[in-house]
């Protein structure tokens, strides 16, 4: 089966993440789109990040009625920060029936060469890749295991969600009613 891996930090899911995950199930050879919460992204700061359980929780949450998406917490067990090729390395040994492909913006495209061994990436996995506003083209849309993906193109940010929830905004439509919900219940991001 061929399966598509969605990495993020979800903090908090959006609907953006979800428009794109299920674009990605819905509208190419993918049967499903395994949304991978990482516990520490090595590009990003954890100075904002919920506890990895709260994030996969929420994302759990927010996909409980699509049987085509799937949380994935295989990176907690691993040692942080977390990087793809590990984490592909990982799950191939654990699912060696499946096929994984990689989903990313093409804004993330635009550096993937700083990635852990990005060449053994593309060696053996293919990329499907989603447009992100400001970013049209780059020399590895050429490469033949980059494939691209009509998408909407969306610019929610969850950096926006959280600086919204501080500013005491409302989040309605920008989150699932019930990432909303477990948002407001347990005071995340107060």
């Amino acid at each position: 089966m061929k399966i598509g891996l969605f990495f993020g930090s979800f903090n908090p899911i959006h609907i953006g993440h979800l428009i794109i995950a299920n674009t990605m199930a819905e509208n190419t050879d993918l049967r499903e789109v395994w949304l991978v919460v990482s516990p520490q992204n090595p590009f990003k700061s954890q100075k904002a990040l919920l506890h990895e359980f709260d994030r996969y929780e929420m994302v759990s949450r927010a996909i409980s009625e699509n049987y085509k998406l799937r949380a994935t917490d295989i990176e907690f067990r691993m040692p942080k920060p977390s990087y793809t090729i590990d984490t592909l390395t990982a799950l191939q040994e654990k699912h060696p029936e499946h096929e994984f492909v990689l989903i990313m913006g093409s804004d993330n495209l635009t550096h993937f060469h700083k990635w852990k061994n990005h060449d053994k990436i593309l060696e053996y996995h293919s990329v499907y890749v989603y447009p992100r506003p400001s970013v049209s083209s780059h020399a590895l849309f050429e490469h033949p295991k980059v494939r691209e993906v009509p998408a909407p193109v969306l610019d929610i940010s969850a950096t926006f969600i959280r600086e919204s929830i501080q500013a005491k905004h409302s989040i309605r439509y920008l989150v699932p009613e019930a990432v909303e919900t477990m948002i407001r219940v347990k005071g995340f991001y107060q």
